[in-house]
């Protein structure tokens, strides 16, 4: 089958994260570059690597890449790619772009002469001299990067993080590309039980359930690639099949998430039964200063709240104060915690065995990671304490 290049974007710090997905799904061609992993696959990979990528951004597909000096150059080999393989004569083509530390700074002018350029070459090929763009949707981005120029084009349409599920949020929701990606560093493995203390809509708690239960992310939505006549329906119907036939229904967690609020335990339960595992999570209210458990061993993954106004650092000292005691219970457990607080060690005194640089939106953040034992094989990994 033909091999076609592909892009998966990811946010900075978790390019390995996607790229270790792509391996679980068999693509193994892979090169990683800063806020994205470019492999090869086949038509088949588009379905599939939508359906299941849970930490990346989006799937694009590679049309091309060149050096780009003037504007007349961007135009001529923009128009030397073969657009019309994967346009149709309807489609549907916004432009869009970027450009970094490149001669073509100005991304409007780029994006301009791209669509021209575009335009041009499917005028040669069905010879007529307008477009309608009432079909299918194909979003094309010009990329440029020191004087390179990409040109992709989107098949996810909306981000991968919009699984369907979270119709609504907390003050400050976290992404779900990123919760799933906090799962997989902490190498948390469904025989284990979970805990987030700030749960607030329920991210983490149902992210890890899917991980847990091997439910496909994107299974419940739809991408823009499905309306290309070049990919078939049988494609992704094959797809979801497969993704529905992988899920273990067998498999028991004991995962919980506790927040303070009322109405957040409320929309994480919500949440829960959109995503379909509403009875596989456990979700309390609950303030963290209470915080215990009747498990010897576990994880604890959380993103507490930060405090980035000025106003708001009294009220959060106290909050990861109250902390101390509360981790200081679980001293049996693995704590994972994403938060731009930099005192956050010096707090719950324990230097963490780890720490990776994340960014939650455009906060630069730390992925604290403490270590617990490993659990008593003789007692099993669901032993609860003495």
């Amino acid at each position: 089958m033909k091999q076609i290049d592909l892009i998966a974007t990811s946010a900075f710090g978790l390019e390995s994260i996607v790229a270790n997905e792509l391996k679980q799904l068999g693509y193994d061609k892979l090169n990683v570059e800063n806020g994205l992993v470019k492999f090869q696959a086949d038509f088949n990979a588009i379905a599939r690597c939508n359906l299941w990528l849970r930490s990346a951004d989006r799937l694009l597909i590679n049309v091309g890449k060149f050096e780009a000096y003037s504007f007349e150059e961007l135009f001529e080999k923009t128009k030397a790619l073969p657009w019309y393989y994967w346009l149709t004569r309807d489609a549907e083509f916004p432009v869009v772009g970027k450009s970094i530390k490149s001669r073509l700074f100005s991304v409007s002018d780029c994006q301009a002469i791209v669509k021209k350029a575009i335009v041009e070459k499917m005028k040669e090929k069905y010879h007529q001299k307008w477009f309608a763009e009432t079909g299918p949707r194909y979003k094309v981005q010009v990329g440029l990067l020191s004087d390179i120029a990409t040109l992709t084009i989107d098949t996810s349409g909306q981000g991968l993080h919009k699984r369907g599920y979270r119709k609504g949020s907390s003050a400050a929701p976290l992404k779900e590309t990123l919760a799933a990606a906090m799962v997989n560093i902490s190498r948390w493995k469904p025989d284990r039980a979970l805990i987030d203390p700030f749960c607030g809509s329920g991210t983490i708690p149902i992210e890890a359930a899917l991980i847990g239960k091997n439910i496909a992310p994107g299974i419940y939505r739809n991408f823009a690639a499905e309306k290309w006549p070049i990919l078939n329906k049988q494609t992704w119907n094959e797809a979801r099949e497969e993704a529905l036939d992988l899920i273990d229904r067998v498999q028991l967690l004991g995962i919980t998430g506790y927040d303070i609020k009322k109405s957040a335990v409320e929309l994480s339960e919500y949440h829960a039964g959109l995503a379909g595992i509403k009875n596989t999570i456990s979700f309390k209210q609950q303030e963290v200063s209470k915080l215990n458990t009747k498990y010897e061993y576990g994880y604890l993954i959380t993103n507490p709240p930060y405090g980035e106004r000025l106003s708001e650092k009294p009220a959060i000292e106290d909050l990861y104060q109250q902390t101390k005691t509360s981790f200081a219970r679980l001293n049996t457990w693995s704590l994972y915690i994403l938060t731009s607080y930099l005192q956050l060690e010096k707090i719950i005194k324990r230097k963490a065995d780890k720490k990776r640089k994340l960014y939650n939106g455009r906060i630069q953040c730390y992925y604290y990671q403490f270590y617990g034992p490993k659990p008593d094989t003789l007692k099993g990994v669901f032993a609860k304490k003495d």
